[in-house]
């Protein structure tokens, strides 16, 4: 069997003016010799699809139902627009194809519990882009927490800012906290069970830009996430991560991790600026997804982004009402 992979190119959209698909996974996928791209097609009524079918000489469908058909296509990478990403998702899967989704996976838990069953059932692989807790730093902070390096966890404190770029018209909450989220979930090995939030805004162009998240999860753990935008930073490109760093208290020690490194600082007439020089998250996250093609099976699946919406989904609810939310297994805390 071949180990090359057909790639479909399935929206060019996301959160606001995100398009996550043009300045992430496809290049990414052309770096690779373990993927090939093949088609593209516009589900959202953009260009994106023309532009990626033109540059890199790929199969312009203007009908997802075609597109799918494509025997080529064994992956679909979906980046839609939040709105429509479920559905755009749910038709892969009944197609019989594997999936590499966007981050949220979609925008309800229930839509993400229903891709999760409609995924074990046609036995294929469905990978959502929390990419972010593949970084190698956070590995090892993993390994090491889950390894007993510190005792018995009992509290996380993590920082996630990010500057200048697009404010989310979703506000952060549901586009940005996801990382951490996932991350202390992942540090932790233990579900969250009840969320307190609280949030403002400072750049006035989005519900809210700064979120502060306290979480209780099982076995008494404890965390307290600060995620949000603040304003441009000289140095800093667009949406760049600024703050990226969790410190793990344990019953015998302490560990602090900061995600941003390593790092090389270059300074130059003109700007000062940090570049990220450890291994490439996005690329971690298609090894990811091969691997999950070939074996049937992937280290991050629906099921992870079930929880995280879980988790969502019950801020929302506390920053409507101003009180802590419980999370029960299971539930469907829809944000309104």
């Amino acid at each position: 069997m071949s180990t090359r992979i057909g790639v479909l190119l399935a929206g060019f959209g996301g959160i606001g003016s995100q398009d996550h698909q043009s300045a992430m996974y496809l290049p990414a996928f052309a770096a690779r010799s373990d993927f090939e791209l093949v088609a593209a097609v516009d589900v959202a009524g953009t260009d994106g699809a023309a532009k990626a079918a033109r540059e890199y000489r790929l199969r312009l469908y203007t009908d997802l139902a075609d597109a799918l058909a494509d025997p080529a296509v064994t992956l679909v990478s979906v980046a839609a627009p939040l709105a429509a990403r479920a559905e755009i998702v749910g038709q892969a899967i009944g197609a019989g194809k594997h999936v590499l989704a966007d981050k949220p996976l979609a925008a309800t838990v229930a839509e993400a519990e229903e891709i999760a069953h409609r995924a074990a059932e046609r036995r294929v692989v469905v990978v959502p882009a929390h990419h972010l807790r593949l970084g190698g730093a956070l590995q090892a902070t993993r390994a090491a927490v889950r390894g007993g390096r510190i005792g018995l966890p009992w509290n996380v404190q993590a920082d996630f800012l990010v500057a200048g770029g697009d404010p989310a018209p979703t506000g952060e909450l549901v586009n940005l906290a996801l990382y951490p989220i996932d991350i202390v979930r992942s540090l932790l090995g233990v579900e969250v069970r009840r969320v307190h939030a609280l949030a403002g805004s400072h750049l006035h162009r989005s519900p809210q830009d700064l979120v502060t998240l306290l979480l209780d999860h099982e076995h008494g753990v404890t965390s307290t996430i600060v995620c949000g935008r603040m304003a441009g930073l000289r140095d800093v490109p667009p949406a760049g991560v600024v703050v990226h760093r969790y410190r793990v208290s344990g019953s015998h020690g302490m560990l602090a991790t900061d995600a941003t490194k390593p790092a090389v600082r270059v300074h130059s007439a003109n700007r000062h600026e940090t570049t990220w020089a450890g291994p490439d998250t996005v690329q971690a996250l298609l090894d990811v997804v091969h691997a999950g093609v070939m074996t049937g099976h992937a280290e991050l699946g629906p099921d992870d982004a079930v929880h995280v919406q879980r988790v969502v989904q019950a801020a929302a609810r506390s920053l409507r009402t101003g009180r802590p939310v419980d999370i029960e297994p299971g539930s469907d805390c829809r944000c309104g």
